[in-house]
């Protein structure tokens, strides 16, 4: 008699997109199709960028129904992007706005935290998180001095993707991975700082238990909603079919999460000074990275070209003049993200090299124009065609990728022989070539949903599917081949 084949959902949601991905295993090899897609968008709302958290059930609830006419589900699981968070009442009721990691609301936080609460040494020492402006820390820290009556009224806090998970079962269950991007967790403990919740004034009573992934979170609709390991990173790293232990992890979409998985934090002042941080991965492992800003860079040029606004209701005036000094813009063409590679490599005289993490690339008025200044800030001449513009951003890029790496190697003593590049990103073979020739390393690339396949595999082990990762692994080498 045949086994019933088992059928599972990933819910992979990213700062731009969402979508819902079928998976199965079939002759040892875990197969995907997808079955919905829908945008995510950010709206201005009070004053700040918000995420739309009705919608993002909508489109949630109405992924996991189109995949159940055409099919039964034995599992469901999801992810999304770190840091960002809602607060529920007493009631279950939201009372608070999901507002996004890029608005501007926590600007200045990290001083007056340094100032009043602790050195940001001793803060690394203890939770192991790179600084980065979007911390959820920070980002707590301006809503109790812009909004505390918010905080008193508040019951829980949870991670969005935990949100979307209250909002399909009804039931709060907290996730290590995601809760790790917070900079409120002991590294070595896995579990929150009680004590330093305690110096930011924060309600200790929000922070509930936290659980690895794997763990059920209830049901809906009759099918099992497994928690997946929730931030999307996790995910991807799980992943990663790594050929040994000398490869270099990148996870590349809207961010650039360039890495290697540990079994302990590094959480030496080395490290604190070069900023890498120590997240947490499924089942208590460590994901040592860099976080490099990414394709964020690409998809808001692209987007200004092809006038769409990132966020709802913003201003496009610095777009508009930032186009005007691109010789080659048609208005209203639809550039493609292969357009825009072809661009770049037509660009063979351009040698711009900017830092893409600077801040001004995090959430700027006009990426172009941001771009354009930086690359003459730098000494260069400014990009006047679109392959200029893009090809500074590859080149930078690339650059990025193998400063990291040999910092990545002086902090964990490896000797690092090639990168395996996972998601979105890894489709584009410029930057690939670029990131070759910079770093001296082979590079890898695949697979393209390395989000929704380590969501899937989760599951999978949850379920029974494979007895461990390792296994689960070596079904996705197979497929990447």
């Amino acid at each position: 008699m045949c086994a019933v084949m088992k059928k599972y959902l990933a819910i992979d949601i990213g700062a731009s997109s969402g979508r819902h991905m079928l998976g199965t295993v079939v002759d040892g090899k875990i197969a995907l199709e997808e079955i919905y897609r829908f945008d995510n968008s950010q709206i201005r709302k009070d004053g700040h960028d918000c995420w739309d958290m009705e919608k993002l059930v909508a489109n949630v609830k109405a992924g996991i129904d189109a995949a159940l006419e055409r099919t039964a589900l034995d599992a469901i699981g999801i992810d999304t992007w770190g840091v960002d968070f809602v607060l529920l009442d007493e009631n279950g009721e939201l009372c608070s706005d999901a507002v996004a990691y890029r608005d501007a609301r926590t600007d200045g936080a990290d001083a007056e935290i340094e100032a009043t609460v602790m050195p940001f040494a001793e803060l690394y020492a203890r939770t192991g998180i790179q600084k980065t402006p979007f911390n959820t820390i920070y980002q707590l820290w301006a809503l109790k001095k812009e909004h505390p009556e918010q905080l008193e009224k508040a019951a829980k806090f949870l991670m969005v993707p935990e949100y979307l998970n209250y909002r399909l079962t009804g039931n709060i269950v907290h996730e290590y991975t995601d809760s790790s991007t917070t900079a409120l967790l002991d590294a070595a403990a896995k579990d929150w700082d009680r004590d330093l919740i305690g110096r930011l004034g924060l309600p200790q009573k929000m922070f509930g238990r936290l659980e690895m992934p794997g763990a059920t979170v209830g049901e809906y609709r009759g099918v099992k909603v497994v928690l997946a390991a929730l931030h999307d990173t996790a995910s991807a790293y799980l992943a990663v079919p790594a050929r040994d232990d000398q490869a270099v992890y990148l996870s590349s979409g809207t961010w650039s999460l360039l890495g290697v998985e540990n079994t302990r934090p590094i959480t030496g002042a080395a490290s604190c000074a070069a900023n890498f941080t120590n997240e947490g991965g499924a089942w208590g492992r460590y994901r040592y990275l860099k976080n490099i800003m990414g394709l964020w860079m690409i998809q808001s040029i692209r987007r200004e070209l092809n006038g769409v606004s990132y966020v709802e209701g913003k201003d496009g005036e610095a777009t508009r003049k930032a186009l005007a000094g691109l010789a080659d813009y048609e208005a209203g063409r639809q550039y493609s993200f292969a357009d825009l590679s072809a661009l770049a490599q037509t660009a063979t005289d351009c040698r711009a090299v900017i830092d893409v993490n600077d801040r001004r690339f995090l959430n700027p008025a006009s990426m172009i124009a941001e771009v354009t200044a930086a690359a003459r800030d730098k000494g260069f001449a400014a990009p006047v065609k679109i392959g200029e513009l893009m090809q500074c951003v590859y080149l930078s890029l690339a650059q990025c990728y193998a400063d990291a790496i040999k910092t990545l190697s002086s902090l964990t003593g490896m000797e690092y022989t090639s990168i395996n590049i996972v998601g979105g990103g890894c489709q584009d073979k410029h930057l690939n070539e670029l990131t070759a020739s910079a770093t001296g390393l082979e590079v890898f690339a695949g697979p393209v949903e390395g989000t929704a396949i380590g969501n899937l595999i989760v599951q999978m082990i949850a379920l029974g599917e494979f007895p461990d990762l390792a296994a689960a692994r070596k079904a996705i080498a197979r497929e990447a081949r």
